[in-house]
């Protein structure tokens, strides 16, 4: 793909053709949905799609199940993959950087999802149990770096040439609202930046212009070489890896655990309070103890 965001035009010339699949990687309550993009199969994040054996939700699986959950998809190596999700833009970046991290670059996000194909007046079908069509031939080939982890993350706070993304609402990064998991501590990482995912769509659940978003993170980051993203389980930073590549930027990553997993009980720093100007947390670092 050219492309890492498709619009629904895009798409709905190309529904049916050979070679092409359309997922709908929709989650939480959108999960299972009654209708779908004609011919959309499910990538069940909730479900196969994640690796349930990890202390935190949706983390990546390992290559081998990867390899074989999009195999029992129908997905070959040399498919066209398109993910929505009926939330806009949401869980779908999830499938596309988890396809990328996995050495996929045939893969786009549907711009808008599923609300977006509604509104013009496209058409739906009924959602069925399960794909049962033919299994495809796709391997895995694991990409260093995309995905990363606290260890990763932690080096990367202190590299100033590194800048580390939270999609998060502000109010759960200043920890001011709860987090929706219960156990973790409130807050944020030390030198972690505030940019909301749903700052880098419209109102209409679209992605802002390519130099919109440059302008967001550059605001936040200007010196900065690798961009890191984090959120609360590893979705919604994918939003921003999508906004961060749209801009240009070519070195990224997400951390797979995310607040899940930097916010649970550990030696890991956590600040808490509003964001600075220079995007620093006005309050001193927690130690890990508290909770």
């Amino acid at each position: 793909m050219s492309t890492p965001l498709v619009g629904v035009d895009w798409l709905a010339g190309r529904i049916g053709e050979p070679g092409v699949v359309v997922f709908d990687a929709s989650v939480g309550g959108h999960r299972g949905g009654t209708v779908r993009i004609p011919g959309a199969r499910a990538f069940d994040l909730d479900g196969e799609l994640s690796d349930h054996s990890a202390p935190v939700p949706h983390a990546m699986p390992g290559a081998a199940a990867f390899s074989e959950a999009l195999r029992a998809l129908g997905v070959d190596d040399t498919s066209t993959v398109v993910v929505y999700d009926a939330a806009s833009i949401y869980s779908s970046a999830r499938a596309w950087w988890m396809l990328r991290a996995m050495g996929f670059d045939r893969a786009a996000v549907l711009d808008g999802g599923l609300p977006a194909w509604t509104a013009a007046g496209l058409p739906v079908e009924p959602a069925p149990a399960a794909y049962d069509g033919p299994r495809g031939g796709f391997t895995a080939r694991p990409r260093a770096g995309l995905l990363v982890d606290s260890v990763e993350v932690l080096a990367a706070l202190a590299d100033p040439a590194a800048a580390v993304f939270d999609a998060r609402t502000r109010e759960r990064f200043a920890g001011t609202a709860p987090e929706p998991r219960p156990g973790l501590r409130p807050g944020h990482m030390p030198g972690a930046l505030s940019l909301p995912f749903t700052e880098v769509r419209t109102a209409d659940g679209l992605m802002r212009p390519a130099a919109e978003l440059r302008t967001a993170f550059d605001a936040l980051a200007p010196a900065a070489e690798k961009l890191y993203f984090s959120c609360g389980s590893g979705v919604t930073a994918c939003v921003l890896a999508l906004a961060a590549d749209l801009a240009g930027y070519p070195d990224l990553a997400v951390y797979d655990g995310s607040w899940s997993d930097w916010g649970r009980p550990s030696a890991l720093p956590v600040s808490q309070g509003a964001q600075g100007a220079a995007g620093t947390s006005p309050s001193a670092t927690r130690p890990a103890s508290t909770a």
